[in-house]
């Protein structure tokens, strides 16, 4: 029997560490093709007992998975392996955590269909208590005042707009890598600096598990250092005010410990420390 027009438009693009991929694709309620690169690291690659990189398709229940398996690590590698994999006319961003809703699929591709205009959907994902940082209460253009907010599994995009605008995810930031996360905000501000129209909807795709944060590790001196990478990145010139803004906003959470005055200076020679690598 012939795959479905609908079977061949939207293709998932799922991060994972350390994953069993079969497993996987069953616990997500995937409902469509999808690419997912497994990243292996510590000793897990010794329990699945193969030997090098390993590209497969794993079939289920009518569609494809192709299985990227590699020895390395950071999520926007993983991210950057899959776009290039990806071949579909639509495709989203996906992490392993992530459980999709029946007939998901259909609600993404009929959002596409119903606004051309959009290169890149932004769409409703719950996430678990504590870690909301969004939730669309209309249908309206992303700007540079509101990107900020969305995590990588809200993001669904047309493949020819996203590769033809060549961005990619950043290897500095997110799980993996060097500095704490901001990859998401980072993706999207490059996004909307090549011209891309993004829209955000209030279809909801998804919830996030239970679990816990694998970068969150509390207001460490890392992690308002690493704040300051990321806002030279966004901002440039503005990155010490928007950041004294931010830490000032939240201070009765982020710096009862540390004070505000000794938060910012991390932030300030995080912003210093990104100069020197652009």
């Amino acid at each position: 029997m012939g795959r479905s027009m609908e079977q061949k438009r939207l293709q998932i693009l799922i991060s994972a560490v350390n994953k069993d991929p079969e497993e996987l694709i069953g616990s997500m309620n995937l409902g469509c093709d999808a690419v997912i690169v497994n990243q292996l690291i510590g000793d897990f690659d010794e329990k699945i007992k193969k030997d090098g990189d390993q590209d497969y398709i794993q079939l289920f229940e009518g569609f494809e998975a192709r299985v990227i398996t590699r020895r390395e690590k950071g999520v926007g590698l993983s991210r950057n392996t899959a776009l290039e994999a990806s071949d579909h006319e639509l495709i989203q961003f996906g992490d392993d955590d992530i459980v999709y809703d029946d007939g998901y699929v259909s609600k993404v591709i009929a959002e596409f269909d119903a606004h051309p205009e959009a290169d890149m959907l932004l769409f409703n994902v719950k996430a678990q208590a504590g870690r909301e940082t969004y939730w669309n209460e209309d249908f309206a253009k992303v700007n540079w005042r509101n990107y900020g907010r969305y995590p990588a599994y809200a993001i669904c995009a047309r493949r020819e707009a996203l590769v033809g605008s060549g961005v990619k995810y950043s290897l500095l930031f997110g799980g993996g890598a060097p500095y704490m996360n901001g990859e998401d905000s980072l993706f999207l501000h490059d996004c909307l600096k090549a011209g891309l129209n993004i829209y955000r909807t209030t279809v909801a795709i998804g919830k996030e598990k239970q679990g816990q944060s694998t970068w969150f590790k509390g207001y460490t001196d890392k992690f308002f250092f690493d704040r300051g990478v990321l806002y030279h990145f966004l901002y440039g010139r503005m990155a010490v005010i928007l950041g004294f803004r931010f830490l000032l906003k939240n201070r009765k959470e982020m710096c009862s410990e540390k004070g505000l005055l000794k938060c910012w200076e991390l932030l300030i020679d995080g912003v210093k420390h990104g100069s020197t690598i652009s």
